[in-house]
């Protein structure tokens, strides 16, 4: 809500009326009961914190993988240490494929055709033959034996032999390979550069699915919507050339085996610097005794901890820079930025590492610490695309471009890859709470050098948010925000998913909670379900109890429903005709939703007062009456003077006197 002084100046009060005149608004509608679909019970509680019987599968990986790039492939070793803490028993477990997605006969064929052809991206060369598995076995009891499998798109099933009981563990043991898909491969692929090809490697391995209290196994084929993933532990080895460059998700363990004397006293200097450090530099990717030589292959090991994805890039064609991350509590981690020489410079990508560094650092302060040792942003193949730890970036990004997807992708470390939201079925969850904490970032870099960021991105022309929106809710076709990621489509994708949801956040924080009800109420959210999984309705009733609202009837009418609001102002009556003893201005609310809202009155000696409405206003009635004490003749009455709610016809929204 928007704060307003209190006193003298405020002389009106909302009256009753009987009026009737709106089209479509329905009080009764608006002000319903909600039941939300997912409901209380031991695993989800009333506030919308985990439930006292809260439970969670892990995942933990140990991989072992080679890029051999004369071929384009990449094979790997994994094992996957599985647990159960769910109660139940479980028969079978699944598994993403998510390479299978290249495929030809791929279900998602149809819609990475259609989005290639949008994209210009070359479709032919991101066609591989998807995920071939070489060996999948079951390890219980120390005994391994093959498994019992069935492929079916992009996830792999395995029938036990023994069902796996709650809290057991099993092990499971994957060899594979598959062929790197190109630059159309649209999150991963390989490109190009002056000095060599870039590799951004990601869905690289066989991952878990989630087995959840909501559903069960969540088997969605992927088709483009992102992901959903398990938590756990990573411990990963990538052989690679030896004159190759590698940074990875998580914190690299064996840097005296793969890195030179003076990249390792750089990277230490890097730690200590708020400055950029060059780590390599141009006139190291041209000198081939810059790069250990022991022998033709290196070994690179990471490690992460509680995440539930790790990616990495590698090149001979990259400079490298880093800088320290100041983090609350005097803790630190890495800025780092990998890009080849033709993207250097102060224009483009020579400030990455500084974007990273200050997003990461106000992310930190105001929702949640960063809890990883790296941040790494890469020039490369794929265009905005996020990683626990990581952002792939294109490498010709440069100046307010490269800063907002180099803010926006590392700000989904906080959505989904700390709170681990469901991307393929709830898209608004990560995109838009992603986009609505840029806005801060955009207002703070540099004393607003980028800012401020008041308009979705992806909308030509920029202007006012709260109309731009306008469009999607006029749109009879459009997709509510409670719709499925793969169902809302290119047309409507970033203007539901990022951009209403991004707004309906900013509505709640600037017009209906106001900023110290909503930052008390989303911090929380984001601590409760750190590293869980939080539905939709986990979130309504975190910011109902935390927030000390019921916002039943905003949450049905922005997030169940694309609900249009259009206040306006029809009359303003002297009190028995005379302006010294006050007046009533009349104010109609004409579509199904309501908001809080501001009236402001202008008198003929340009005094301004200004009285809030709240939605109480609209329980009952259609029209309200707000009476005015004194203040003389009334020159002008307006609703939302600031236009900071989403009216669909502010041509009525301003009556002008005489009256």
């Amino acid at each position: 809500m928007k704060r307003f002084a209190c006193g003298a100046l405020l002389l009106g009060t909302v009256m009753a009326t009987a009026a009737t005149a709106a089209e479509h608004f329905d009080p009764a509608e608006t002000f319903a009961r909600l039941t939300l679909p997912e409901s209380v019970n031991g695993e989800r509680g009333p506030d919308g914190a985990p439930g006292p019987a809260y439970w969670q599968n892990r995942a933990d990986y140990s991989i072992r993988a080679r890029l051999l790039p004369a071929t384009r492939e990449l094979s790997g070793d994994e094992l996957i240490t599985y647990t159960n803490n769910s109660p139940q028993r479980l028969g079978s477990l699944w598994l993403q494929l998510d390479q299978n997605m290249y495929r030809a006969d791929a279900r998602a064929a149809g819609s990475r055709a259609l989005l290639a052809a949008r994209l210009h991206l070359p479709l032919a060369d991101a066609v591989t033959q998807g995920f071939g598995l070489d060996a999948v076995e079951v390890e219980r009891g120390g005994k391994r034996s093959p498994a019992d499998t069935l492929v079916s798109d992009t996830r792999l099933q395995i029938r036990l032999a023994q069902p796996l009981p709650p809290h057991g563990t099993v092990r499971l043991h994957i060899r594979y390979h598959y062929t790197v898909p190109g630059v159309g491969g649209g999150r991963t692929g390989w490109v190009a550069s002056r000095n060599g090809d870039i590799y951004a490697i990601a869905q690289w391995y066989p991952r878990m699915a989630v087995f959840d209290d909501l559903r069960g196994w969540d088997t969605l084929p992927y088709i483009g919507a992102e992901f959903y993933l398990e938590y756990g532990d990573f411990d990963y080895y990538l052989t690679v050339p030896s004159d190759m460059l590698v940074v990875g998700s998580g914190e690299l363990v064996n840097p005296q085996d793969v890195l030179t004397g003076a990249e390792r006293a750089r990277l230490e200097r890097a730690r200590h610097s708020d400055a950029t450090v060059m780590i390599r530099g141009p006139a190291d990717v041209a000198d081939a005794a810059a790069r250990p030589r022991r022998s033709a292959e290196l070994t690179w090991h990471f490690r992460m901890h509680q995440t539930r994805d790790v990616a990495f890039a590698a090149s001979r064609a990259f400079i490298w820079d880093a800088a320290r991350i100041n983090l609350p509590d005097h803790k630190t981690a890495l800025a780092m930025s990998v890009y080849p020489v033709e993207s250097a410079g102060e224009s483009a990508w020579g400030r990455s590492t500084q974007y990273f560094k200050d997003a990461v650092e106000h992310f930190s302060q105001r929702w949640y610490p960063y809890p990883w040792p790296v941040a790494v942003n890469v020039a490369g193949p794929v265009s905005a695309m996020e990683y626990p730890g990581m952002a792939f970036d294109e490498l010709h990004d440069a100046g307010k471009t490269l800063f907002i997807y180099s803010a926006h992708e590392i700000g989904h470390s906080w959505f989904p890859m700390i709170v681990g939201t469901n991307e393929r079925r709830d898209t608004w969850m990560d995109e838009g709470f992603n986009t609505f904490i840029d806005i801060f970032e955009s207002d703070d870099f540099n004393h607003g050098e980028f800012g401020p960021k008041r308009d979705n991105e992806y909308a030509a022309g920029g202007g006012n948010p709260v109309e731009e929106i306008q469009g999607v809710l006029k749109d009879p076709a459009a997709p509510v925000l409670l719709t499925n990621g793969d169902a809302i489509g290119q047309k409507y994708s970033h203007t539901v998913s990022y951009f209403k949801s991004a707004l309906g956040l900013t509505l709640l924080r600037e017009q209906i909670l106001g900023p110290a009800r909503f930052d008390y109420a989303f911090r929380k959210f984001i601590r409760d379900w750190a590293y869980r999984h939080p539905s939709p309705s986990d979130f309504f009733r975190t910011m109902d109890s935390a927030g000390g609202e019921d916002l039943s009837w905003f949450w049905r009418g922005w997030y169940f429903n694309n609900w249009d609001l259009d206040l306006a102002v029809t009359h303003v009556t002297y009190t028995d005709g005379d302006p010294a003893r006050g007046a009533t201005v009349s104010l109609a609310n004409r579509d199904r939703l309501v908001m809080p809202a501001t009236l402001q009155v202008v008198y003929a000696d340009g005094t301004r007062r200004r009285i809030p409405v709240p939605v109480e206003t609209w329980l009952t009635q259609r029209e309200a009456q707000i009476a005015l004490g004194g203040g003389g003749p009334i020159t002008e009455v307006t609703v939302d003077p600031d236009q900071v709610l989403p009216d669909e016809d502010r041509s009525n929204n301003t009556l002008q006197g005489p009256f």
